[in-house]
C-alpha cells in the first residue's frame, strides 16, 4: 500500500503521482491521509487502482474519473464523481450538491444523503444513494440509474430524457415531464442488480419508477411566444 500524508507533502504532489499510474502500473493500492476538506482529491484518475480517503473532502472529489475506486471514508462537497467515465465512487458519509453531475459511466455509491441537483445531466452513470436527495435532482437526465432508498425533493427529473428513476421513499413534487411509470420484470431486475451492487438493505419491489413523459421531445407551436 502507498500511504500519502496530503497535510504534509500537498495536493498537486498527490494527484501528480496518481495521475503517473498507468494499466502497468504495481502501486495499485494508495491510502490518503489528512485530507480535511481539500478540494479536487483524486480528480482525472486513468487507471485500475483503489484510492482510500481517510476523511472529508471538499469540491470536485473523484471528478472524471476513469477505471479507479475511490473510496471515501467521510463526507464530500459539490460535485463529488462530476463527470466520470468509468470506475466506482464510495463516500461513506453525505455528499453536498451535484454529486455526479454529467456523468457518463461507472457507479457513484452514496451510504449517507445527496443534497440537491444529485445526478444532473447524467448520461450514463449508475447513482445509488442510500438516505435522500435534495431538490431537482436528476434535472435534464439523459441516460442511466438513479437510485434513492430514501425520499426525492422538490421537482425530481425536470426535463427528464430515458434515465431510469427509482425512489423507496416520498418523492416531494416531480418536475416537468416526468411522470411515475409501470415497475416491469426488467426493471425490477436492473433495480436489484443495482441494490446489490450498492450494498443496499432493500427490496426492488419497495421501489416506484419514475422516468420521462416524452412530451418536450418536439417543439409545439402552442408553446411559442
Amino acid at each position: 500500500m502507498q500511504t500519502f500524508d496530503l497535510e504534509a507533502e500537498g495536493l498537486r504532489a498527490l494527484n501528480s503521482a496518481l495521475h503517473a499510474q498507468a494499466s502497468t502500473t504495481n502501486q495499485t493500492v494508495w491510502e490518503i491521509l489528512n485530507p480535511k476538506g481539500s478540494h479536487a482529491i483524486a480528480v482525472g484518475l486513468d487507471a485500475p487502482i483503489e484510492v482510500t480517503i481517510k476523511g472529508s473532502t471538499g469540491y470536485y472529489c473523484a471528478g472524471m474519473n476513469k477505471q479507479a475506486t475511490v473510496h471515501v471514508h467521510g463526507s464530500t462537497g459539490p460535485g463529488t464523481a462530476e463527470n466520470m467515465m468509468s470506475g466506482t465512487v464510495i463516500v461513506e458519509g453525505d455528499a453536498s450538491q451535484y454529486a455526479g453531475a454529467t456523468g457518463n459511466g461507472g457507479t457513484l455509491i452514496i451510504k449517507g444523503n445527496a443534497s440537491s441537483r444529485c445526478g444532473i445531466s447524467m448520461k450514463g452513470i449508475d447513482i445509488i444513494v442510500h438516505g435522500s436527495i435534495g431538490h431537482m435532482s436528476a434535472f435534464m437526465a439523459q441516460s442511466g440509474n438513479l437510485v434513492v432508498c430514501g425520499d426525492a425533493g422538490e421537482a425530481l427529473g425536470d426535463s427528464l430524457y430515458e434515465a431510469r428513476l427509482f425512489v423507496r421513499g416520498s418523492v416531494k413534487s416531480l418536475g416537468a415531464d416526468c411522470i411515475e411509470k409501470e415497475m416491469r420484470a426488467e426493471h425490477l431486475a436492473i433495480l436489484e442488480d443495482l441494490l446489490e451492487r450498492g450494498g443496499c438493505d432493500a427490496k426492488a419491489s419497495e421501489f416506484k419508477r419514475y422516468g420521462s413523459a416524452r412530451k418536450l421531445y418536439n417543439f409545439n407551436i402552442d408553446n411559442a411566444y
